[in-house]
């Protein structure tokens, strides 16, 4: 059984830091592109970050290019989203997904294994 799990969340000031963290189990991560989403409040989900099965690419949404940063550990089964210079737009509920992929418009779609989530806050 599939299991996805974030950590790392929590209350921050604008323009400070926080590392997110996704540990699973169950699977094979070195199989998959893995991929951050977010969800503020009365909004859809968006796309965040997505890194390539190895480690070698990664693509960001225009909103966080810059200033968040998205890693892997396929041997310790984690994706780490490092996240600095936090705004109050940024607030949201944070989650991990596994096996995102390009759409032909230029997107990113999830995968269909999320975890339950992680609320980042940012105060102004």
């Amino acid at each position: 059984q599939v299991h996805v799990a974030e950590s790392g969340g929590g209350l921050v000031q604008a323009g400070g830091s926080l590392r997110l963290s996704c540990a699973a189990s169950g699977v094979t991560l070195s199989d998959y592109t893995m991929g951050w989403f977010r969800q503020a409040p009365g909004k859809e989900r968006e796309f965040v970050a997505v890194i390539s099965w190895s480690g070698n690419s990664e693509y960001y949404a225009d909103s966080v290019k810059g200033r968040f940063t998205i890693s892997r550990d396929n041997g310790k089964k984690t994706v780490v989203l490092q996240m600095n210079s936090l705004k109050p737009e940024d607030t949201a509920v944070y989650y991990c997904n596994v096996g995102p992929g390009y759409a032909p418009n230029g997107g990113v779609y999830p995968g269909n294994i999320w975890g339950t989530g992680t609320l980042v806050t940012v105060s102004s």
